[in-house]
């Protein structure tokens, strides 16, 4: 494989993955989408882009004086170049998207975001008793001088400094005040012009300055924000106490360098001097924001305006069939595996899968695992309800689970105290497999039940990720399952596996021969084909195997939302690969990897991308389809997705391009699922198959 792992032929990892947020950006510029859906397709670039920074950009700030390359020729300080420089063009592109776009498409509708000089003074008489009443008293108001030092200034909060001239002496001075968390950050101002009318939390506060520093001039002052440092290592082999490890881990965060600084692009010269001798920023890591910093704030005006017909329209999550009127779930599942496919199915029947074990009598045990679930988990009141009621409970609560590891330490201590027993997680792999089983004493013996899934066990994202899951009762998959709890909960490694595929033990293994086996194929001069479906295809072993199948004449059609390091299109190399990324009303969360191998058709669904940290870092799991059913419900999806042309962009030579529409029929796959989900759980008879696909496209002879 030596001869395709050459730099030239990847993509650098961060360069790929701000290309990503360009692609969501320009969802938020694309006219066909309602304009409320485009303001918060903008809210998300900015909450995408605060991650990169607090986790890649800081890790490459951690590693910038070894001189290392990566896999794409660049070094740390080469990346970290390319991705000021690309950063802060996107920073420009995001800000004109907001203020020459967006903004006054929303006032056209109803809608205006204020500011303070505009108000009217009915409106100012409502914010000054909104300030003095509501965040005046939490306000906490820091000068800077020789007894009180710069202060902390917390990760990701917005602030507002000012120079001051002293009333009576004439001696200037620095002050900083943070905007409180506590406090709404959009305010709705009555109005008699607008039926949505906002103001920013910062903007009020700006204006009311003076009154914190009563024995001050206020001269000039400036909102500001940092953003910290989140990589840093968890030390787990001298560790005893893990959870102890990551609260201290969490502090550490608090405290972490500042490797992002953004400021209002009107601040003074001595404003910006004092801030970042203080900081010590670097200057390219220097942001001037034209317009209101943190751009998350609009999915709040997204909240709070109830005007249906800027947003997408409302669609409810389908039951399957089979579920709306079955009695008992055990049963149906007995009668075969059953299919999950969200957010276009509902996640209830996840949730009362764990509910109706909780308090079924012939329910011995329940396992599962946990990576992020939500604030107000239903799973976890199932869970504390299951132990309470006599049932031996296994939960493994990953702590390591990046931006997720207070409340899942919540999580674990109250799982706890229910009487379940608690696993923090394997030293050293974060555990990101998606696998509940339940077993229970029947008539007939002892039966596992299991659920297997690509995405979290989260209601709420459910709502808006798309992944698939199912429910299975077959003996080898309870088998699997009991050994693969057996390995987290001790040191139980099974001798064999049936059917799942586990990382790190043997999923590259097991990748990477299947990719041999297409080229085995093709190079005996049948049909061979591969499509894959992931968040991110990263890992470089990975993608040279899929080189070596491309110049051997495999036809591979890859689907990736996100980081794509490898080159399609190629010459030579990749000219039998086609990549596309599809963005669109729902986050594509999937993992699904499809094999032709000469007509039989291997199909797997798994918690894992091709990514490196998947397969050789993290517990993950991958689980074939082998209903028949279910194999064409998923390569008809497939099918939709590499039709689509309307949310799809297309990679060539690492370039991405919305699909050319001339001579092709509109399709947005995900409209198209929402429709076929609607159509099928209403059907009369649950066998009838209704489908509006185009037959799907032969491998090539």
């Amino acid at each position: 494989m030596e001869k395709y792992m050459i730099p030239e032929n990847y993509i650098n990892r961060e360069l790929s993955w701000l290309d990503f947020n360009f692609r969501i950006l320009n969802e938020a510029r694309d006219k066909n989408h309602p304009l409320l859906e485009r303001v918060k397709f903008l809210a998300i670039t900015s909450s995408n882009l605060d991650e990169f920074y607090m986790v890649r950009v800081a890790s490459l700030k951690n590693v910038i004086s070894n001189g290392k390359r990566d896999v794409s020729g660049m070094t740390a300080k080469e990346q970290l170049k390319a991705i000021s420089e690309k950063t802060h063009r996107f920073v420009d592109m995001q800000y004109s998207t907001y203020s020459r776009s967006l903004m006054m498409l929303l006032a056209k509708n109803g809608i205006k975001i204020t500011k303070y000089g505009e108000l009217t003074e009915k409106q100012r008489a409502f914010v000054s008793e909104y300030f003095h009443n509501e965040v005046y008293p939490v306000l906490t108001p820091m000068a800077v001088d020789s007894s009180r030092p710069f202060p902390l200034i917390q990760n990701k909060v917005l602030n507002i400094c000012a120079l001051v001239k002293n009333n009576k002496s004439d001696d200037e001075g620095f002050v900083t005040v943070a905007v409180p968390a506590i406090c709404p950050r959009v305010i709705a101002v009555p109005s008699d012009e607008y039926s949505y009318e906002f103001i920013l939390i910062e903007d009020i506060i700006r204006n009311f300055l003076h009154e914190l520093f009563t024995s001050y001039k206020i001269i000039n002052s400036c909102i500001y924000r940092v953003m910290r440092d989140a990589d840093i290592a968890l030390d787990e082999d001298d560790s005893e106490d893990l959870l102890e490890e990551i609260r201290k881990n969490l502090k550490q965060r608090e405290r972490s360098k500042v490797i992002r600084l953004e400021v209002e692009e009107s601040i003074s010269s001595d404003l910006l001097k004092k801030l970042n001798g203080e900081l010590e920023t670097n200057k390219n890591d220097i942001y001037y924001i034209n317009g209101p910093i943190d751009l998350t704030f609009l999915n709040k005006v997204y909240s709070q305006v109830k005007i249906d017909e800027l947003k997408y329209k409302p669609y409810t999550p389908q039951i399957p069939k089979r579920l709306q009127e079955c009695e008992n779930i055990f049963d149906e599942i007995k009668k075969g595996d059953i299919f999950m496919h969200h957010p276009y199915y509902s996640f209830k029947p996840v949730t009362d899968f764990i509910e109706t074990a909780a308090s079924d009598e012939n329910t011995l045990a329940i396992k599962m695992t946990l990576y992020r679930v939500s604030g107000n988990s239903p799973i976890i009141k199932s869970l504390e309800k299951a132990a309470q009621n006599g049932k031996a409970v296994t939960v493994l609560v990953e702590l390591k689970a990046r931006f997720d590891e207070g409340n899942n330490i919540y999580w674990a201590e109250k799982l706890e105290k229910a009487g379940c027993h608690v696993i923090y997680g394997l030293l050293g792999l974060k555990t990101h497999s998606k696998i509940t089983e339940i077993i229970r004493r029947e008539e007939g013996g002892i039966i596992k039940y299991v659920h297997l899934a690509t995405g979290n066990y989260n209601d709420v994202t459910a709502n808006f990720y798309t992944d698939m899951g199912i429910f299975t009762c077959k003996k080898e998959f309870g088998d699997d399952s009991g050994a693969f709890f057996n390995m987290l909960s001790g040191f139980c490694e099974p001798k064999k596996w049936n059917k799942l595929i586990v990382a790190p033990i043997w999923l590259r293994e097991k990748t990477q021969g299947m990719i041999m086996r297409e080229i085995k194929h093709a190079e005996n001069g049948h049909s061979a084909r591969i499509i894959a479906k992931m968040n991110s295809l990263v890992d470089p072993q990975i993608i040279a195997y899929l080189y070596k199948a491309s110049c051997a004449g495999v036809k591979i059609d890859l689907i990736v939302r996100g980081i794509c390091m490898l080159r399609a299109g190629v010459k030579g190399l990749s000219e039998n690969i086609s990549v596309r990324s599809i963005t669109g009303r729902y986050l594509e969360h999937t993992r699904i990897y499809y094999f032709y191998n000469d007509g039989e058709e291997n199909i797997f669904c798994a918690s894992a991308d091709w990514m490196n940290r998947n397969l050789n870092k993290r517990v993950e799991i991958m689980f074939p389809i082998e209903d028949e059913i279910i194999k064409e419900k998923i390569k008809d999806v497939l099918d939709m997705q590499l039709r689509d042309t309307l949310r799809s962009s297309v990679q060539i030579d690492g370039v991405y391009e919305k699909v050319d529409l001339r001579g092709k029929i509109k399709l947005d796959c995900q409209e198209a699922c929402m429709e076929e989900a609607e159509r099928e759980c209403r059907a009369e008879n649950s066998s009838e198959k209704i489908t509006t696909f185009i037959p799907r496209e032969k491998p090539e002879e």
